[in-house]
């Protein structure tokens, strides 16, 4: 539906997102919320280790995950012929957050049970001291019946970690600018004052871990026993036949457990957790759902009548430089699209028709920006300081950390007023440091005409971030009618 939506479909976004940052602390649980959303909006789960050529069709809508953590979701227009463009919004899922280590068991010292985690990119640092700490992930676990090993996804119902900051009265240490993240910003877990689990209240280890992994049996030894048998009860409790034995491996997560909640006077802010990126992803995705559902029928399988590939992706490892396999810099955008021509080719992949795609195409690489601070008005750049509440950002830079240039400021001008959105305009000052997107290396590897452009945040890299409370609709406001309009748009350039 090419309508632009009003002031009140933007405002019923905003409880949706604030669930969907509560209910998602992990990666896996933020991609699988979105698998399950497209599932239920008439998107097909397409796998990449078979083959698509008799399962995509002209007006299909469908979608493929890696890893658990990285998902695309495409649809077709019924009108498609190879070679027409693909209108790409490309943001990252992943956040700033802490992981178990794999062998996490830590000595128990002066009685406290604690738990080794490490920093995921910019983590760990100040603001998660003192917070009500969460742990899930996802978890492999041996099928009893069938011998398979299979992912399950765990959240655990209550805050299991906290990392403790020490009172000023102590002096100089408490005051530390720079506290050691292996030894000074350990979560403590539980209490143990039998010596049963681990050392002395020295700290000197009464057995040392070898760190040799064995066999299926092992892994839950090398794990802090009460945390196996927690995960353990979680999962037997949603399946009833899972035992400690039974797990594989895991990847888990520490995250902030409080909820994503509005604030201010008029509830016109949103305080959350996770928001660089999720907040553009989750625009991202519903624009796409709303831009190919029939809302006057509510019929969710009716195709595009549009003759271009409406894409949607997003992606983990951003914040550490997206150089894995899940990660944007890996060939998982630039292949599903190759496949996807090859599909509707007769299964044939000619390169021509791929590059013509790319060529012909659009990309939004879609992730947050910095709102202006008003306690640090002086280090903004005047006139490129976004504010909440008033749409998206475009971001610029002079020395290629971002896509923008002319001709895509001008193509997604000319979107925002086809669909009655606003755009601000974001650079940093010659004296700061420019952050980074998946846009560069997305737009180089497909030689696929770019912006970067995302909704305004205050704090970011913070474990809890600052929106406003329309941002979510606006979001989807801008990226539903950039497919929408996208083929209009595209014709007036030359």
């Amino acid at each position: 539906m090419k309508s632009s939506l009003s002031t009140a479909e933007v405002e019923s976004y905003t409880q949706p997102f604030l669930d969907f940052i509560t209910q998602n602390p992990t990666v896996f649980h933020a991609v699988d919320a979105v698998a399950r959303r497209l599932e239920s909006n008439g998107f097909t789960k397409l796998s990449s280790r078979e083959q698509w050529n008799d399962k995509i069709k002209k007006g299909g809508k469908y979608f493929v995950e890696r890893n658990g953590s990285s998902i695309i979701a495409f649809c077709i227009g019924s009108n498609y012929k190879p070679g027409n463009g693909a209108a790409v919004i490309a943001a990252h899922i992943d956040a700033l957050t802490t992981k178990v280590k794999p062998i996490p068991t830590k000595p128990t010292k002066a009685g406290y049970v604690q738990l080794g985690i490490a920093p995921y990119a910019g983590a760990l640092n100040k603001t998660w001291w003192d917070r009500d700490l969460g742990i899930g992930g996802k978890v492999l676990v041996r099928d009893k019946s069938t011998g398979k090993i299979q992912t399950k996804l765990v959240k655990l119902d209550h805050p299991i970690a906290r990392i403790p900051t020490l009172a000023p009265h102590f002096g100089a240490p408490a005051y530390d600018p720079n506290p050691n993240p292996e030894t000074q910003m350990v979560p403590i877990i539980g209490l143990d004052q039998s010596g049963t689990e681990g050392t002395s209240t020295s700290g000197n280890p009464s057995s040392q871990s070898t760190g040799l992994l064995q066999g299926d049996s092992v892994f839950a030894a090398t794990q802090p026993p009460r945390l196996v048998n927690a995960i353990t009860r979680k999962l037997n409790a949603e399946d009833h036949t899972t035992t400690a034995s039974d797990i594989i491996n895991w990847e888990l997560e520490v995250f902030d457990t409080q909820p994503a909640q509005l604030g201010g006077l008029d509830k016109e802010f949103i305080f959350a957790p996770r928001i660089d990126d999720k907040l553009c992803s989750y625009a991202a995705i519903e624009a796409l759902v709303a831009s190919t559902s029939d809302t006057s029928t509510q019929d969710n399988s009716q195709p595009t009548d549009d003759s271009i590939i409406r894409t949607v992706g997003c992606f983990d490892d951003e914040e550490i430089g997206s150089l894995l396999r899940q990660g944007a810099n890996s060939n998982f955008l630039p292949s599903t699209i190759e496949r996807v021509v090859a599909a509707l080719t007769g299964g044939q992949c000619i390169p021509d028709l791929v590059s013509q795609t790319f060529a012909n195409g659009f990309m939004i690489s879609a992730d947050v920006s910095h709102a202006v601070n008003p306690n640090y008005l002086s280090v903004y750049l005047e006139n490129h300081a976004p504010q909440l509440n008033v749409g998206v950002a475009v971001q610029a830079d002079p020395n290629g950390h971002t896509t923008t240039n002319s001709v895509s400021t001008a193509f997604l001008q000319r979107v925002a007023e086809k669909c009655d959105s606003t755009l601000q305009v974001f650079q940093i000052r010659n004296d700061s440091r420019s952050g980074g997107t998946v846009g560069p290396m997305l737009s180089s590897a497909m030689g696929m005409r770019a912006i970067d452009a995302g909704l305004p945040q205050l704090s970011m890299h913070s474990i809890r971030a600052t929106v406003g409370n329309l941002d979510p609709g606006l979001g989807v406001k801008l990226f539903k009618g950039f497919f929408d309009h996208f083929e209009e748009v595209d014709a007036e350039f030359v």
